[in-house]
């Protein structure tokens, strides 16, 4: 029904509505994490743990219901089988667009345990979202650029034991960790500029996702590979919101974790070299899919195959 309205009325409505879900979920969110920070025991603050995120997951399920309401994205989504909330999962996924972490939660939401995304660390500074993501145990990074580390050695790796810590902490609870190993957006300039070896991907970095199979060892049981596909080519959150994102893809696959992905990736040039290889593999296989989708597309199938 809202959907059909002129774009001038829809978009402050649902404006409205998202900032409503969000002050009514984030205060009783900051409430609890207040309660959590002091009371030190243990067994509570487990408690106090799953409530936040049932916190969490209710906004989510508020916005994807809003979005379903104001908007007539149609979701086209495969391989949700088997898949299980109480097992904790390592997520990879292409990256093309803000609206790809949309797109996830509300694939996933519910699903599989709540997917937690590496996040930049100025980003905790973003109003209220900042400080949500930080009450619910969202891994917040600094990474250093090559130049900074030629100046100071002394952050050489600090990124990636920064990886380590975060995920240790969810080694006894259900968690998704979701690495876009991509590390940025996908644009034609930035494909352009690392002479990327597939058409639709930019290249996979393999030492995050290396750092977090480390940290949680045994604690993760599998792994979840999404392919995220935009139809219609590029897209914003404000094309989400003005309804001019009308379609969307999503692929998911349940991945085995096989000893192959098991070592150290700092020490072991052996076991670096094997993770690259596999993800570099994995990374052909999501380009030669979205092929195949594009060709189906064209040939008015579209469903990629």
């Amino acid at each position: 029904m809202f959907a059909s309205l002129p774009a001038l009325l829809r978009v402050p409505m649902v404006l409205l509505a998202l900032a409503i879900s969000l002050l009514a979920h984030v205060l009783p969110l900051f409430a609890l994490t207040l309660v959590k920070l002091l009371i030190p025991l243990r067994s509570v603050r487990r408690v106090l743990s799953r409530a936040l995120v049932r916190i969490a997951e209710s906004w989510i399920g508020v916005n994807n219901a809003l979005f379903d309401l104001f908007t007539r994205v149609q979701w086209d989504i495969h391989g949700l089988e088997g898949l299980d909330r109480t097992r904790s999962y390592l997520v990879l996924c292409n990256h093309q667009s803000w609206v790809d972490i949309a797109a996830m939660q509300k694939v996933f939401n519910r699903r599989i345990p709540f997917l937690r995304f590496f996040l930049k660390q100025q980003l905790i500074w973003v109003p209220l979202l900042g400080a949500a993501w930080w009450a619910l145990d969202f891994p917040f990074m600094r990474r250093y650029s090559s130049s900074v580390v030629l100046r100071h050695p002394e952050l050489r790796g600090k990124d990636m034991e920064a990886t380590r810590r975060a995920c240790r902490k969810f080694r006894h609870v259900p968690v998704s960790m979701v690495s876009f190993a991509e590390g940025t957006r996908f644009t034609p300039a930035k494909h352009a500029a690392q002479t990327s070896p597939f058409r639709h991907l930019l290249r996979p970095r393999a030492g995050a996702v290396a750092y977090v199979l480390d940290a949680m060892g045994d604690a993760l049981h599998g792994i979840v590979d999404v392919t995220l596909i935009y139809p219609d080519g590029p897209c914003t959150m404000l094309d989400l919101l003005l309804g001019r994102l009308h379609r969307v893809h999503v692929r998911v696959r349940a991945l085995p974790i096989g000893e192959e992905l098991r070592g150290d990736y700092n020490e072991d040039t052996t076991f670096r070299g094997r993770v690259k290889a596999w993800l570099n593999a994995l990374w052909r296989e999501k380009d030669a899919y979205m092929d195949r989708f594009d060709a189906a597309a064209r040939g008015g199938d579209g469903t990629g195959g």
